[in-house]
This record gives structure tokens, C-alpha cells and sequence, in this order.
């Protein structure tokens, strides 16, 4: 089965190893019936931004984005870290260069292998979205009566996505800051998908059309993004081999205002992947 996805450069055949899952949903917390006078409950109405904070430093470490839940990990497969250092080598600062930082703004880690695994087998968190809270322009002096922010949070391939929303529920909702109102209402709750053992005949087959159309051996790694149908079609076609590749790769900026497609290794990723359809013929008829 062969579906497109990205690649790590344009000099090589990338396949992807396996893709991580998602968590997510609105964290709200109400402290007042409606907005007062700063002047007036700031120090002892609590703020619900502060609350808010508190709840967050629940499931995050502010200081390195380690998440703390202990369930949103898992053991990272012996071949996953082999394939993660192999891509890092292969990669070098590409690992993290190919982002966008602004101005100085470095990685959360130097150990390129290790980065590798953190955006492809370790859980992430990333508030995507706030309510309550004005413009700044149209910011008043006013102790807001409610906070609201949108959470994601990405989990490894191998973590039971529907089990780890209902953790990060409790976990927000249980016992909070001074009795404030809480709420946690999860909106989405994804498989992640580990690819089976690769089978000696694609493997080779992978690796001699990357040497046939790129002149460079084919390098494996898994990927940050959650594609849901994916864990539904191995878990449908349990003794099925996979070939997922494609031509999403540096600066590409998937799903942005300005992605594009590099030609060349478009038509060279295609002829890869006619070449591994052919030998699977071959090999099985």
C-alpha cells in the first residue's frame, strides 16, 4: 500500500516509520460572573489566567515542554532510535534549520538524534487558540471573569489515543486552584501508527530504486503529524507492508499560505515508487 506524505530532503527516497497521534480539546476556567475593576480584585479575586497556568504546569514542564504525564510515553521501539540517529547523521542541522525561528530563537535540544524522537515518538503540547482574552488594542484595566485555551498535544504512535484524552481530562479538571470553575471539553482523539516489520523484499526493493533515481540509499524516520486512517488501515490489514513517502521536504510548509512542490523530486519519488510496485509484481507472481 503506498501513500504520500514527506520527506526529510530532496537528495533521497525518505520513508516514513511511523506517525504520532493527537489529543486535544478547550480548557476553560471561570473565576466571575462577569469582569470587575482590576484596581478592585486584583490580590484577591484569583486570576483565571493565572489558574489557567497552574492547570497547564499539570501536564508541561515550562521550562524544556517535557510533558509530565507519565501515560503519554511509551518505550520508543530499538529500531526507531537506530533509524532516528541514521536520519540525524543524514540530516545534520537540517533537523531543525528547515523551520522558520525568529531572529535567535534556537531548538529546545542540541542532540539532533534526540530531537529527531522528540517530534516523532515523544508527546508535545501546543496551545493553538485562546478565548477571554481581548485584543490589545481593546485591553482594558478589568480582571477578566474567564480564560479559555485550545490544547494539543501530540502522542507517540503506540499511545491509546481515546484512554489519553480521558487522562488529560481528569488531570485538568481534578481538584483545581481555589475552587475555580473548570472545564475541559476534548474534541479529538486520534490513533497514532507504527509501521509492521519491514519485509527483506521492499526493503531492498525501497533502497535500490532511491540508488536508481536519487544516486542515494533510501533513509527511514517517522513523522510528527497524524494521519488517523492510517492506524485504521493497520489495524484493518494487520500483515500488510506499507510504503509511505512523498515530496513534502524542506521550507515545503505543509497546509501554510505558501507550500509548495519541488518538481524534480516529485517525478523522482514517483519513479520510485513505480519501480517498488513493479518489483512487488515480480515478487509475488
Amino acid at each position: 500500500m503506498v501513500i504520500t506524505i514527506s520527506c526529510g530532503n530532496y537528495d533521497q527516497l525518505w520513508c516514513t516509520t511511523s506517525l504520532r497521534g493527537v489529543i486535544g480539546g478547550t480548557l476553560r476556567v471561570d473565576v466571575l460572573n462577569e469582569g470587575v475593576h482590576s484596581g478592585d480584585t486584583g490580590g484577591v479575586v484569583p486570576s483565571s489566567f493565572r489558574v489557567l497556568r497552574q492547570l497547564l504546569g499539570r501536564i508541561e514542564d515550562a521550562s524544556d515542554g517535557n510533558v509530565l504525564l507519565p501515560a503519554l510515553h511509551v518505550d520508543i521501539p530499538a529500531e526507531r532510535s537506530q533509524q532516528a540517529g541514521q536520519a540525524a547523521e543524514v540530516l545534520g542541522d537540517m533537523v531543525f534549520d528547515k523551520f522558520p525561528f525568529a531572529n535567535t530563537t534556537q531548538p529546545s535540544g542540541n542532540d539532533l538524534s534526540e530531537l529527531v524522537l522528540h517530534r516523532t515518538w515523544q508527546p508535545s503540547v501546543e496551545i493553538t487558540g485562546a478565548g477571554g482574552i481581548p485584543s490589545i488594542d481593546n485591553a482594558g484595566n478589568v480582571l477578566r471573569p474567564w480564560t479559555a485555551a485550545k490544547i494539543s498535544v501530540r502522542i507517540p504512535p503506540t499511545c491509546d489515543a481515546e484512554q489519553a484524552s480521558q487522562l488529560l481530562k481528569e488531570v485538568l479538571e481534578n481538584d483545581p486552584p481555589y475552587q475555580a470553575s473548570v472545564s475541559f471539553s476534548g474534541d479529538q482523539a486520534s490513533d497514532g501508527w507504527n509501521a509492521p516489520p519491514l519485509a527483506n523484499w521492499l526493503g531492498e526493493s525501497v533502497n535500490k530504486a532511491s540508488l536508481a533515481f536519487f544516486d542515494k540509499p533510501a533513509v527511514y524516520m517517522g513523522e510528527g503529524g497524524t494521519i488517523p486512517f492510517m492506524a485504521m488501515l493497520g489495524e484493518q490489514f494487520p500483515d500488510a507492508q506499507f510504503l509511505i513517502t512523498g515530496v513534502l521536504g524542506p521550507q515545503s510548509n505543509t497546509h501554510g499560505p505558501n507550500e509548495f512542490l519541488q518538481i524534480p523530486t516529485g517525478k523522482r519519488v514517483t519513479a520510485c515508487v513505480a519501480q517498488v510496485i513493479a518489483d512487488h509484481h515480480l515478487a509475488f507472481t
